[in-house]
């Protein structure tokens, strides 16, 4: 299983969300937010654009994740150093690693990191 994390925010696009997901370098099996992030237009009409199920992620959920990214933003936000890393290792499950930490869109509006579970390839 891999997992598509992103973090946005409000004024994301769905050509943020895009550009994310593409500099992120890895074909997803579903995509992952932040639970009060995951009915947002812009997500919505990735997750339609993609044909993948969304997973709206617990706030603590969030919080478990240990994170290679730092955002102040994100820790006061989400109580996580990156909402999209926290959100892929989360989807993807407790034996969860990042494929690819966050990297974030052209606008700096979105991020994307992907994770799997340690034994898929």
């Amino acid at each position: 299983m891999i997992v598509a994390g992103f973090g946005f925010r409000q004024s994301a696009t769905l050509d943020s969300l895009r550009d994310a997901y593409a500099k992120a370098g890895h074909t997803a099996q579903s995509i992952a937010t932040a639970a009060d992030k995951a009915e947002a237009p812009a997500f919505q009409a990735l997750a339609a654009e993609l044909d993948l199920p969304i997973v709206a992620v617990a706030p603590e959920a969030l919080e478990m994740q240990t994170t290679t990214s730092q955002s102040q933003a994100s820790q006061a936000a989400h109580q996580t150093g990156s909402v999209s890393e926290a959100s892929a290792l989360a989807a993807a499950g407790p034996q969860a690693r990042l494929l690819s930490a966050r990297v974030i869109s052209d606008d700096r509006l979105a991020t994307c990191a992907i994770a799997t579970i340690k034994d898929a390839t």
